[in-house]
């Protein structure tokens, strides 16, 4: 719901108020990735971010054992969001970017995954020189097959 709201430009600052409180009394759990990662999004396009809310789900998805579940566009989403709405949380860029670097293969990323990931890291100074290389190298070598 909160999507359509922000796709429209349909400012209501008590319905994400509202949202938040429901939100953060919740299990995280029973939310999946691209779930939390639309929550995130729709907050930080909103210009509604709410610090509280984004340092608990930034703690859920820290606290996962692995990230295999969220898909390339779910983890872009995820660091643009902080990124957009100025929270720091260190940590959850670092899991992303491990994730990330631990992959075997890019090929499920679209450009635009790379490029709000890129953006994300650089946005709030986070540096992974590890992770710039993995999606440098794996860009370049698109590239040379043209």
């Amino acid at each position: 719901m909160l999507l359509a709201f922000v796709k429209v430009d349909a400012k209501n600052s008590r319905l994400f108020h509202e949202t938040c409180g429901v939100i953060s009394g919740m299990d995280l759990d029973s939310f999946n990735p691209q779930h939390l990662a639309n929550i995130l999004w729709s907050f930080a396009k909103s210009g509604e971010a709410d610090p509280e809310l984004f340092q608990a789900i930034g703690n859920h998805i820290t606290g996962l054992g692995s990230l295999d579940s969220f898909k390339p566009q779910d983890l872009s989403n995820t660091i643009w969001a902080f990124a957009t709405a100025g929270v720091s949380y260190p940590a959850l860029f670092e899991k992303i970017g491990g994730h990330i670097v631990g992959l075997d293969c890019l090929n499920s990323f679209k450009q635009q995954d790379f490029s709000n990931t890129a953006w994300a890291f650089a946005k709030v100074g986070e540096s992974n020189p590890k992770l710039f290389k993995k999606i440098g190298d794996y860009i370049a070598g698109l590239a040379s097959l043209d």
